[in-house]
């Protein structure tokens, strides 16, 4: 089993738009190193049956799928509705056509409302044949439960992200958070004793109002104590080579593309 880091970029990726020439804003990034290249934060997870579950649709889809030969799931999973993770549900399309039907979509009550009115004609009913608009299928699911998902059981937990709420999952052994600044007793209980953590890391420095920072970070891993952490949604101070020499031992930077296994037997 493997998740798939599709994108670990904040809303606003890296580069940014802007820059001196117009051609991005890399901040403290260098534009040599290809891992510093980041779109927006979404991940793929696959079983070994090959069923797979995509988590939130931000507007770089096409882009990442293509790049990660995915052509192919089976549901969506949405944390929260910011426009960087849902703003690209129109790709979906392409993954109705491959499969032949409604894609299912699983988020919390307020999030489903935001998705249906937003993308409205993508939650009409299928008539087929063929789909010349996305269609999904809502799927209500609540923090605190599990659910039996494309052949993955999958933990979702609370995270404070701001001024909203959004979704950790926890499947087997491996989690991820992304877009979070705080977290409850209840959802460090679903983290305890996982071996890999992805988590939002959006600068060096805090605080922030809606996102982790490193410091920050660091202290949730003494308490998680993860084997591997993997830091996501980074903005353009978050370098790879800085990360690289200044991140301790069993921490590291994701970079789109990275592919990391997992086991779905809890420990």
């Amino acid at each position: 089993m493997e998740l798939v880091v599709l994108g670990c970029g904040g809303s606003a990726g890296v580069p940014m738009i802007g820059g001196p020439d117009g051609r991005g804003d890399w901040g403290l990034c260098d534009p040599a190193e290809p891992r510093n290249v980041r779109s927006r934060a979404s991940v793929l997870l696959r079983g070994n049956d090959g069923q797979a579950v995509l988590i939130d649709t931000g507007p770089d889809l096409r882009a990442q799928l293509l790049a990660q030969g995915i052509d192919r799931f089976d549901a969506i999973l949405y944390t929260h509705a910011h426009s960087d993770h849902i703003a690209g549900l129109d790709e979906v399309r392409a993954i109705n056509r491959a499969i032949d039907r409604p894609l299912p979509v699983l988020a919390t009550p307020p999030v489903l409302a935001e998705l249906e009115t937003r993308f409205a004609y993508a939650f009409r009913p299928w008539v087929p044949p063929g789909f010349y608009r996305p269609v999904v299928v809502s799927e209500e699911v609540h923090a605190g439960q599990t659910y039996d998902v494309a052949g993955l059981s999958l933990t979702l937990f609370e995270q404070i992200h701001g001024r909203t709420l959004s979704l950790g999952v926890r499947c087997g052994t491996i989690a991820y958070s992304t877009d979070v600044v705080d977290l409850s007793e209840e959802a460090f209980a679903v983290l305890e004793g996982v071996e890999t953590w992805l988590v939002d890391c959006f600068q060096r420095s805090g605080p922030h109002n809606a996102h982790a920072w490193l410091d920050q970070v660091l202290a949730w891993r003494e308490r998680v104590a993860p084997r591997r952490m993997i830091l996501t949604h980074m903005g353009t101070d978050m370098d790879w080579a800085w990360m690289r020499d200044n991140l301790p031992e069993g921490v590291e930077a994701a970079f789109d593309g990275l592919r990391v296994p997992f086991s779905l037997s809890r420990t």
